[in-house]
């Protein structure tokens, strides 16, 4: 008499007593190493342009103040005077100039419009840094995956001049 255990063709028939199928790793693909050298590199890319946009927001945040702050002083400095008495009309105008020359400077410089696409693109940059850290944390790595990211930082370079928030199909 043999037991259930002694023979194989018993303990594939007995799903209770078959030991569940051990989980072997998927093979490693060749190109596993290139692709994560590559995504490497775009999350290093992300981070440096992250910092840049950043950097660059808060340049433009301090232009559009140094522009649109004395503009708006001066021109009501100049309104002041102009109304006080009828001799300082001549101060009153080259403060009127100054102010036009400074709103100038803001209206060709657009500062108020660099800020946000600068910050838009500090977004698109962080997302693709963070989803491109997601990709290198998983074992197994794809092409559909560089694609992705790819598509992502496209959608970064994008930023900088998008009317709307940049959206993506890599989702």
């Amino acid at each position: 008499m043999t037991l259930a255990s002694d023979d194989p063709a018993s303990a594939q028939a007995d799903p209770l007593s078959a030991s569940p199928p051990s989980a072997s790793p998927a093979p490693a693909d060749a190109s596993t190493p290139s692709l994560r050298a590559e995504i490497t590199a775009l999350r290093e890319e992300a981070a440096r342009m992250r910092a840049l946009a950043h950097r660059r927001a808060a340049f433009w945040t301090k232009a559009d103040i140094a522009f649109g702050f004395p503009a708006a002083l001066l021109a009501a400095v100049s309104a002041a005077t102009g109304l006080a008495t009828a001799d300082a009309r001549v101060p009153a105008a080259l403060l009127a100039l100054a102010s036009a020359g400074f709103a100038a400077g803001a209206g060709f410089l657009r500062c108020d419009r660099r800020v946000l696409g600068n910050k838009r693109a500090r977004t698109a940059w962080a997302a693709l840094e963070g989803r491109a850290a997601v990709a290198l944390a998983r074992s197994s790595l794809t092409p559909d995956d560089l694609a992705g990211l790819q598509e992502l930082r496209l959608v970064a370079l994008g930023a900088y001049d998008a009317e709307d928030p940049p959206t993506s199909t890599a989702d």
